[in-house]
């Protein structure tokens, strides 16, 4: 336990007092990471969080307010149902996010930013459309130009003789 502060000496030099006794006692060594290189970013005053985060196998999104994940979670909605199999999948995306929209609106907490529910039937559609066009994308036919030569199976005589042209 560490000793309390005597009433005769100022904060500075007790603290200067306790750190030479415990040199002088050689509690300084053999410390973990004595003789190394201080890592980069240590002179950061955040370097602990960062290296924390890391540690844990966070991203720095969990230390944001749940009002401004919202709105980012809200802006990259359309990107996150873009690579959704089924309309199933989209409208339960769009629906815990609203969920999470309308729970934050009830009980605000953090800064406020203007958000609001995004309209399912919406989203949706241009989920639908997007595939739509993807799908006629793929089923165009294909011309030779379109296609690579691994695809083409071509053969070394072939990527000769089109450099010549």
């Amino acid at each position: 336990m560490t000793e309390r502060k005597p009433p005769d000496l100022t904060f500075e030099s007790w603290i200067d007092k306790q750190i030479r006794e415990s040199t002088e006692r050689g509690e300084f060594e053999n410390l973990p990471g004595a003789g190394q290189p201080i890592p980069p970013g240590a002179a950061d005053e955040d370097w602990w969080l960062r290296s924390a985060l890391k540690r844990e196998g966070l991203s720095a999104d969990a230390l944001l307010p749940e009002s401004i994940v919202l709105r980012r979670d809200r802006e990259r909605l359309l990107d996150t149902v873009r690579g959704m199999r089924s309309e199933r999948e989209v409208r339960e995306a769009v629906s815990e996010l609203n969920d999470r929209i309308v729970r934050w609106l009830r009980m605000p907490s953090g800064p406020p930013v203007p958000i609001a529910p995004v309209k399912l039937e919406e989203v949706v559609a241009q989920w639908t459309a997007e595939r739509g066009a993807a799908r006629v994308e793929a089923t165009k036919p294909r011309t030779v130009r379109d296609t690579t030569d691994e695809q083409r199976g071509s053969h070394w005589w072939r990527r000769i003789f089109s450099r010549t042209r």
